[in-house]
């Protein structure tokens, strides 16, 4: 744990509760990285010193000075990056709201655990915080800006699917397109987490996006065609790339190339970054108008609050993996996403569930069944249009039990 998560703050106006902090983690094997604070104000100053150095913080809620929700709200306001988890019994209303100001302040209010603490919960809500770090932190050394060039020259952008996979029926509803870089040289496979940030820095996101587009869509009637059922393709774009105003009219332009139209196509919006200005705004707008479905790619993760989901025209809400994980024991992420369905189903729009790794996560989210697609590793990590045409094909000679691809699909990908 303490490679994933190296540095905790923990803020409680109780000694007690920050003595049993520092034993959890101590036996979590996080030592010599861990900083208390018996009030919220010591605390903020420390956070102010270096805002990129705690990637959690454990804070009370009822304190003297300034309470947790204040410090919160401080938190956003410094663009704290790392995951918060507040360290008091709040019931589903209180849950609900402060997960929804916690996003108003742009905080990542990840979770919350009863008192008296328990290692378990703390050891949970750490997986949480490293799955969110998995987002803002970079794990593997990026490639460089003449290494992606390069790649770019060379052709090797390349389109892998993982499909969503519809909890009700069974069905294949849409396939995610993810970019690799496979090399032509030695035939590594380079994850996106080492060539996005390179790419946007460097103003040559469009071109790996237009690459990716142009590939996936000229091998779309083949893989509906041998699959025998349509379903949609789905692409992301950073809200970056909607400062272009084009942007529509060079889909468009692809799809009419190879014979497809918006409707086959849902365009994903990453939810890490809030979408502020009037040109991404509309661009979007113009996205929907043509028929493209609109999908807020990672909830959870971002600062999108829930009525802002009413007012933007998405067609598709996708669940971070964060608020996924072990959800069949998280009140804090059930409540949030019980209240994504109720939202989801009064506006009639789709819903799924991305990170689905256990088949525990799975049948819990299985009792919603309305609208709600899976996505995950349970089912199929993201493979190139050879091995995932494979894959589907015994999948849909399946029963819809994903433990019976699951130990084999795994082996080949890991």
């Amino acid at each position: 744990m303490k490679k994933i998560v190296p540095n905790i703050l923990v803020v409680d106006d109780s000694k007690a509760i920050l003595i049993v902090m520092e034993a959890i983690l101590n036996e979590l094997g996080i030592s010599n990285t861990i900083t208390t604070c018996l009030n919220a104000k010591e605390a903020l100053e420390k956070v102010k010193k270096d805002i990129n150095y705690f990637d959690a913080i454990f804070t009370d809620l009822n304190m003297p000075e300034m309470d947790g929700m204040e410090l919160i709200r401080h938190l956003g306001e410094l663009h704290y990056q790392g995951g918060i988890i507040i360290v008091s019994e709040m019931d589903h209303k209180v849950i609900s709201l402060a997960a929804n100001l916690a996003k108003q302040h742009n905080a990542h209010l990840i979770g919350n655990i009863p008192k008296p603490v328990q290692l378990s919960q703390v050891s949970r809500l750490l997986i949480k915080v490293a799955q969110l770090n998995s987002h803002t932190l970079l794990k593997e050394s990026a490639i460089s800006k003449d290494e992606l060039i390069d790649a770019l020259k060379n052709d090797e952008i390349t389109p892998f699917y993982q499909p969503k996979i519809n909890a009700d029926n069974n069905k294949i509803e849409s396939v995610e397109v993810l970019a690799r870089i496979l090399s032509s040289k030695d035939d590594n496979i380079i994850l996106p987490c080492r060539f996005i940030n390179t790419a946007e820095q460097h103003n040559l996101i469009n071109q790996i996006t237009f690459s990716l587009f142009e590939k996936a869509t000229s091998e779309f009637k083949n893989m509906t065609a041998q699959l025998g059922h349509d379903f949609k393709m789905a692409f992301n774009l950073s809200p970056t790339q909607l400062d272009d105003l084009n942007c529509p009219n060079k889909l468009l332009l692809i799809l009419e190339l190879n014979q497809l139209t918006p409707s086959n196509i849902i365009i994903e919006i990453t939810e890490q970054h809030a979408l502020s200005s009037l040109m991404q705004l509309e661009t979007l707008n113009r996205l929907r108008m043509h028929g493209f479905g609109i999908s807020l790619d990672d909830f959870g993760v971002g600062f999108t609050n829930m009525n802002q989901l009413r007012n933007l025209p998405f067609t598709e809400i996708k669940i971070d993996r964060s608020l996924i994980s072990h959800i069949e024991t998280d009140l804090f992420s059930q409540v949030v996403v019980s209240s994504l369905f109720n939202i989801t189903s009064k506006d009639n729009l789709d819903l799924v569930a991305e990170g689905v790794e256990r088949p525990e996560e799975l049948d819990y989210l299985r009792h919603y069944r309305r609208n709600l697609a899976i996505q995950g590793f349970l089912f199929s990590r993201p493979k190139p249009q050879d091995e995932f045409i494979s894959w589907a094909k015994d999948w849909l000679k399946t029963d819809g039990s994903p433990c019976l691809l699951y130990t084999s699909d795994a082996a080949d990908d890991m």
